[in-house]
C-alpha cells in the first residue's frame, strides 16, 4: 500500500529504531512505529510489521494491529499515537506495569527449550562467531540490525 507518510521511515537504507527505545515507556512500540509506517509508504523492506515480537506488544495492549495501522495512515506522530493507545487499549495499564513489562521484555532471552536456545544461537552465530555478549533477543535484533546495514559484528 503506498501511502505518503512525512514520518514513514525508509527501512530499506536504515533499521527501524531499536526495541530498546522506548515511546511512552514501552519497549518495542518504536520499533512497530517504524515498521508499520515503512509499510504503509512502501519502505519497510525486508522488515516485518506485526511480526513475532511486535505481538507481544499487541498482547499487552489489546490494540490490534489492524487498528494501529489505521491510525498510522493518518500520519501521526509518535506523542498522537501514544496519545490514542491510552484511549483505546483494552488493556489499560497503569505506569508501573508498563514499566515491568518494558524490564521483562528488555532483558528477556531464549529461554526454555533447547529448540529455541539452538535457533538463538543459530541466528547470533549466523552474524558473529565472536559476540559472546548476546544473551537476549533485543541483543539480537540490535545486532542484525547494525550488520544488515554495513557494520562489523
Amino acid at each position: 500500500m503506498n501511502t505518503t507518510l512525512a514520518s514513514a521511515p525508509n527501512l530499506t537504507q536504515r533499521p527501524p529504531r531499536s526495541p530498546r527505545v522506548r515511546v511512552g515507556g514501552y519497549v518495542i512500540l518504536a520499533r512497530v512505529l517504524d515498521k508499520g509506517r515503512a509499510e504503509l509508504a512502501g519502505t519497510a523492506g525486508e522488515y516485518k510489521y506485526n511480526n513475532p515480537i511486535d505481538r507481544h506488544w499487541f498482547r499487552f495492549t489489546g490494540i490490534t494491529p489492524e487498528a494501529l495501522k489505521v491510525e498510522l495512515a493518518k500520519d501521526k506522530g509518535d506523542g498522537e499515537i501514544l496519545t490514542w493507545v491510552a484511549k483505546n487499549a483494552p488493556h489499560q495499564r497503569e505506569a508501573w506495569e508498563i514499566q515491568h513489562w518494558s524490564a521483562y521484555h528488555n532483558e528477556r532471552g531464549p529461554d526454555g527449550d533447547v529448540e529455541t536456545l539452538e535457533f538463538f544461537v543459530g541466528r547470533v552465530g549466523g552474524l558473529s562467531k565472536t559476540r559472546e555478549d548476546m544473551k537476549t533477543w533485543f541483543d539480537y535484533l540490535d545486532l542484525d540490525d547494525h550488520v544488515t546495514f554495513g557494520g562489523k559484528a
